[in-house]
């Protein structure tokens, strides 16, 4: 199937009235919407802003951070490719798709206990998910426009941001307890290539529905 044509907005209010108008998927009770970009790009705040808004407007939403199903450090960091290791090994997709987000999408509601990555932990710890009479889903994280997983989401929001503004915030976030040399060194070694293959291989923001200029 052809691409569509890339949308560029704005304005949040935009997106709420996109997503609003997504039509459930049959036998589903919940629309699966997936927010992503580069590190550093504003995903969780702007996923945040959006679950805000669609809950004033009377929906029942659902929030989850991939980050939490982030492989442990020694599984998705290493190899003697470490760009094209980290592309390929950082997150637990398939346990979160068939754990929690599939069911959670069909029934709209879940419960399970799961283990849970904090970046810089070294273990997982327990949390929680538990959620009831859902529907919308909102997914962000970096790499879920992988091609093989584009045709999952009901809608798909790509945050668009430079590379250097993105850094400059993960600076100023103390990005994963990092000094300042330190986090530069991990985006410029891991992050920023994993992410440029990633648009190599997936084109991630010719898949979007829309486009948020962040």
């Amino acid at each position: 199937m052809p691409l569509q044509p890339i949308h560029l907005v704005s304005n949040l209010d935009h997106i709420v009235a996109a997503i609003r108008g997504v039509q459930l998927r049959g036998g589903c009770k919940a629309r699966l919407i997936a927010i992503s970009g580069i590190d550093g790009s504003g995903k969780g705040y702007v996923a945040a802003r959006l679950a805000d808004r669609l809950t004033d407007k009377g929906h029942h939403v659902a929030l989850i951070a991939a980050d939490g199903w982030l492989n442990l450090p020694h599984v998705r960091f290493g190899g003697d490719e470490p760009v094209e290791h980290f592309y390929s090994h950082a997150f637990r997709f398939e346990k979160m798709f068939s754990w929690l987000i599939d069911p959670l999408v069909r029934h709209g509601s879940v419960r399970l206990l799961a283990d849970f990555t904090e970046e810089t932990a070294s273990a997982y710890r327990k949390h929680l998910y538990s959620f009831e009479s859902v529907d919308v889903v909102l997914l962000e994280g970096i790499f879920l426009f992988k091609r093989e997983l584009q045709q999952r989401y009901d809608f798909r929001l790509w945050i668009d941001c430079s590379f250097e503004t993105a850094l400059e915030r993960a600076i100023a976030r103390s990005q994963e307890g990092l000094a300042a040399s330190a986090t530069i060194a991990a985006y410029e070694r891991i992050y920023f290539p994993a992410e440029r293959v990633h648009f190599e291989r997936d084109a991630p923001r010719d898949g979007a529905d829309l486009v948020y200029a962040n």
